[in-house]
Parts: structure tokens; sequence; C-alpha cells
């Protein structure tokens, strides 16, 4: 999955017109997509050309996932990593 020219900085994609709401909704659809991931505890914010990634996942294998997925959309210099870990009882 590319999304984007990898040329461009996401500061130069956004003065291309696209809002932050768009950005997240972005990154939430192509977390969906990826079937393997478990995104319902995650929460996507904005701070100004950062993306927020906040909450918790429940495989470590999905924290570089999830980071690696917003990272092809804003770039890995715009991704904050927010979450905790919260791994299932067994």
């Amino acid at each position: 999955m590319k999304f984007g020219s990898d040329n461009a900085s996401h500061e130069e994609r956004c003065s291309e017109g696209h809002s932050s709401a768009s950005t997240i909704a972005t990154i939430e659809a192509a977390l969906s997509a990826d079937r393997d991931i478990d995104s319902s505890a995650i929460e996507i914010r904005m701070l100004g050309p950062v993306v927020l990634l906040e909450g918790y996942i429940t495989n470590a294998a999905d924290r570089e996932k999830v980071i690696s997925l917003a990272a092809m959309i804003v770039g890995q210099e715009n991704v904050q990593d927010r979450m905790l870990s919260h791994l299932p009882t067994q």
C-alpha cells in the first residue's frame, strides 16, 4: 500500500488543501483495511503536521504495523507513538 509521493513532505501535502480530518480518516482507513491489526482501541489525533497515535495495542507486533502505516501517509518524522501495550490476560 502506498500513499502520496515519496518526494513530498507532509507539510507540502497539507498545503495542497487536505485537512487534519482527512489525514486522520486516511490513516483510520488504512488501519481498518489491515485485518491483522486490532485498531479498535487506537485513537489518532493531529498536532500540527504530527500524527499522535494513542490508546492501546493488544498485540506487540501491532505497534510497528500501526506506526509504519501512519508513516507511509505522513512520513516517519511526523509520527509520534503514544500507544500503550494492553496485552490480554490468559
